[in-house]
């Protein structure tokens, strides 16, 4: 009875919980949609708007204005609490899918992915502050999944409705037809940031993280523009990308993260590792079944409803066996993501199967299940209070530089390998890379190298 009573006193749905639960789910279910669409829809987009050369930017510029967003949104909530962060938030992303549905032009198209990115990266820190301390440690991977979860409605329709849109209407109705769910969001969720507690007040943090942010944004754009317009000017430019790039990376991310120093520092170098290697493949999948196999937009978004949902299913594991290391689902999910990267080396080859992408990206999105929030959680543990804005950040930021640097590295391959309509050679050497590189993380991930807090205490 004792236990069963610990666990209602711990539910995410009990009236102290449920307001946030609710609203938390609900940010969440907005962006999904919004991801899911957006890949579903790109290949026809871009042909719209002639920037076939431009294929990997919508969505590299959305990762490098999220990277901005999370330090900025990181020192914003350890001093004024994630509310604030909630609404920019939510009305950055708002603004931008106004002006993404109704862009004329490739380059009217990336401002408005900017302003999402802003506003993706900003609610998103603010979400992951408020479970910190807004529920008990015990709760926390069952928060930390319900964000998985809160994929599942989105992934059973988001790429379904895209392709149907995209095909029997425009796609810029895969943007404008979420504008009125955002606001919708928005206002479901006052009720449960009227209930937060408190905030604790931060310490004075690390100076010069938003230029270091912003000028590791510029450095990521200007590798992957160098990279993907290859010539002496060019390459001028990827070295000051280089130059930006790496002193900004060394002040945004915990001391020692580059050299997988044990700890905090692994844990989100890992974090890096496993969401960059999934990414850079994720973008590219409705590319590979369209031009390889003569998919439709529609038939080609399917496999991205798989993998939302295997992700969602592979997140409930960890939530529920509160008492296993967090470190054995993380080596996992490591695993299952290489073996997904390897097996769509079939989808990308010509003698291949279009059909194994649903196959392969399940395994991959079981690995994200398995792992994403794992780390989450562990990232957490091991922050003080006050830190926890900042680490947040810091481990949004991981993600999001090796997402794009891996993400451009895959435009990289189609410029050097092929094209947007050709993209088999390409697209085999980038699946082969994202294996290697979650690998390398389950190498990286030892008992040896990882904190002790990372066990839930008993």
């Amino acid at each position: 009875m004792a236990v069963t009573g610990e666990r209602a006193r711990s539910s995410l749905w009990t009236p102290q919980y449920r307001a946030v639960s609710v609203g938390m789910a609900l940010l969440v279910t907005l962006v999904a949609f919004e991801n899911l669409g957006v890949n579903t829809a790109m290949p026809r987009l871009v042909v719209e708007l002639h920037g076939e050369n431009l294929y990997s930017w919508p969505f590299t510029v959305f990762l490098v204005t999220s990277l901005i967003a999370n330090v900025l949104a990181g020192r914003l909530c350890d001093t004024r609490g994630p509310a604030f962060g909630l609404y920019t938030g939510v009305g950055l992303f708002l603004v931008g899918l106004v002006v993404a549905g109704t862009a004329g032009s490739m380059w009217m198209l990336l401002a408005g992915r900017a302003l999402q990115g802003l506003g993706g990266g900003t609610q998103s820190i603010a979400v992951y502050v408020m479970i910190a301390y807004v529920y008990p440690e015990r709760s926390q991977p069952a928060a930390f999944g319900l964000l998985s979860a809160a994929w599942v409605v989105p992934s059973l329709v988001g790429p379904f409705a895209a392709g149907l849109v995209t095909e029997q209407a425009s796609w810029r109705w895969v943007f404008l037809g979420l504008v009125p769910l955002a606001a919708l969001g928005a206002a479901l969720l006052l009720p449960a940031v009227r209930r937060l507690p408190e905030q604790v007040p931060a310490g004075p943090g690390k100076r010069g993280l938003v230029i270091a942010a912003v000028t590791s944004a510029a450095g990521i754009s200007a590798l992957t523009w160098a990279a993907e317009h290859p010539s002496l000017g060019s390459l001028v430019i990827g070295v000051a990308g280089v130059v930006l790039l790496l002193p900004s990376l060394i002040r945004l991310l915990p001391n020692g993260t580059l050299s997988a120093r044990p700890g905090l520092p692994v844990t989100v170098l890992t974090r890096g590792l496993l969401m960059g290697a999934y990414t850079a493949i994720e973008v590219y999948v409705t590319l590979m079944l369209t031009a390889v196999h003569g998919y439709t937009p529609l038939a080609a978004g399917i496999p991205l409803t798989f993998g939302a949902l295997a992700w969602s299913a592979g997140a409930v594991v960890p939530a529920r066996k509160v008492d296993v290391p967090r470190i054995v689902f993380v080596r996992w999910g490591l695993g299952f993501v290489a073996a997904g990267a390897a097996g769509m080396v079939v989808v990308a080859s010509t003698w291949g199967w279009g059909w194994f992408a649903f196959v392969a990206w399940t395994v991959a999105s079981i690995g994200m299940g398995l792992g994403y929030s794992s780390l989450s959680v562990i990232t957490m543990r091991l922050s003080e209070t006050h830190e926890q804005g900042a680490n947040a950040a810091s481990l949004q930021v991981s993600e999001r530089v090796f997402s794009a640097l891996f993400v451009g590295v895959g435009g990289v391959l189609l410029a050097l390998l092929g094209s947007a309509q050709h993209p088999t050679a390409a697209m085999v050497v980038l699946d082969i890379a994202m294996a290697g590189v979650a690998l390398l993380g389950v190498v990286l991930v030892r008992p040896t190298r990882m904190a002790a807090p990372m066990t839930h205490p008993s």
